[in-house]
């Protein structure tokens, strides 16, 4: 097995690349204090990977994406490079959080929304005291296996 950086292919060959994996999550819900810092990386598929230096993988706590199909503990894969339109789903700075949304624009308008309909809330990116799109969701990864976690079948 070769070194390589973050985001280059594989020495050996394998067509795989390395993306970051984030310590922090991702806030599906309300944002809650993150650190943003690096914790690792994963070994991807170069094809599923456009921009390897601008993707980045996030671990998503919480369900406000549901409706998206964006689930508690699912990872998502995003790209700094891609310009969001209406109706991606992005990762966003809102207030110093980072949080995952999804992108509307009503006329000049642009917002971002949970996509579950138990939680009906609309922010207007011109209302917030901070708000930054940092990248758009690529894909997800979900586990559909059920895991043990501390003794708890969930």
């Amino acid at each position: 097995m070769g070194f390589y950086r973050v985001g280059e292919e594989a020495a050996d060959g394998t067509g795989l690349v390395r993306v970051p994996f984030m310590r922090t999550t991702l806030c599906a819900g309300f944002p809650s204090p993150a650190e943003d810092f690096i914790e690792g990386a994963l070994e991807l598929p170069r094809w599923l990977v456009p921009n390897p230096p601008a993707t980045f993988i996030w671990r998503v706590r919480g369900w406000c994406m549901k409706g998206a199909g964006i689930h508690d503990e699912d990872l998502a894969v995003v790209d700094r490079s891609l310009s969001p339109t209406s109706g991606a789903v992005v990762v966003a700075v809102v207030n110093g959080e980072m949080s995952i949304k999804r992108l509307l624009m009503t006329g000049n308008r642009l917002s971002l929304t949970f996509d579950n309909p138990d939680m009906d809330q609309e922010f207007a990116l011109e209302d917030l005291e901070e708000g930054l799109l940092w990248g758009v969701l690529l894909f997800s990864v979900r586990w559909h296996h059920v895991k043990a976690r501390s003794g708890v079948v969930r």
